[in-house]
């Protein structure tokens, strides 16, 4: 694939959770264009391995790994299976993660005349399912922190290593309607921050990206209708966007490959970088 610029990864070994998604898996085509042997994880197989074929049909050196990230046994394992194959983790990119009705509201604005209604059809914040709320958060903070532990104790042991965190424009600005996914990713950014911390005499560096708003598999049928035209949310979104449009996934490229060089950014960690078009720092007027 066509990477914005290339670094030397020969020698590297990569892991991206979630890497059989739209943006993960074009972050993982990047690192194997630039040398990296990579490990495509992801809950579905068959998704991670159509990454992998992709891979290797251009000459880059992966394999298809079958994870939970939300289980320490199928993490150990899925690492047993790189280091095996590969040899020790020094690069991670924590990419899993996602959103979940259930932890969503029905409205953009509580309307008290609502809770006078016995709609079941009407989600309000008093209607929130705890289940839902703990899924969304436990994907995308646990997906977070349990990966990292599982992936990077070779790291420690050898002093050196990369994590990359996938936060998201909620953890600046909390859109309405997702209050799990927004406390989620906040909480994925302050852990980058801590993590940074806490490994940097490990040699360890932690950052974290947060892509502004792309179309994903998850979110295509919040942001288009079925003929393609921008759904009511969408026209918000694209008007609080000073670029106007949404990101291409080729876009997060030039931020992953900055963060994961140590020669470009040896002394860059425990940063959150903004890939957004503008949407936070744009007040609305």
């Amino acid at each position: 694939m066509a990477v914005p610029f290339k670094v030397d990864l020969t020698g590297k070994v990569a892991v991206v959770t979630g890497g059989g998604g739209v943006l993960c898996s074009t972050m993982a085509k990047a690192l194997a264009e630039c040398g990296a042997a990579v490990a495509v994880a992801d809950l579905r197989l068959e998704n991670a391995q159509a990454v992998v074929d992709e891979i290797k049909s251009t000459g880059g050196k992966a394999m298809a790994v079958a994870c939970n990230v939300l289980e320490k046994e199928s993490l150990a394992a899925a690492n047993a299976v790189v280091e095996e194959a590969f040899g020790p983790v020094s690069i991670l990119i924590n990419g899993a993660g996602g959103n979940h009705p259930k932890g969503t509201t029905g409205m953009e604005y509580l309307n008290p005349d609502d809770l006078l209604q016995d709609n079941p059809d009407l989600i309000t914040f008093y209607d929130l399912d705890p289940k839902g709320i703990e899924f969304v958060f436990n994907l995308n903070f646990l997906g977070t922190l349990l990966p990292s532990q599982a992936f990077t104790r070779s790291m420690a042991k050898g002093r050196s290593g990369v994590v990359i965190n996938i936060s998201s424009m909620n953890a600046f600005k909390p859109l309405t309607k997702i209050p799990a996914y927004s406390a989620a990713k906040a909480a994925v950014s302050n852990f980058t921050q801590w993590m940074a911390v806490h490994m940097a005499n490990a040699g360890i560096r932690v950052n974290a990206i947060a892509p502004g708003f792309f179309v994903t598999d998850q979110n295509r049928a919040l942001l288009t209708n079925p003929d393609g035209s921008p759904t009511p949310r969408s026209e918000k979104i694209l008007a609080h966007t000073p670029m106007g449009k949404y990101g291409d996934p080729g876009d997060l490229l030039g931020v992953l490959l900055w963060l994961v060089s140590d020669q470009a950014a040896g002394f860059v960690t425990g940063v959150v970088v903004p890939v957004d078009g503008g949407f936070s720092a744009y007040s609305g007027v």
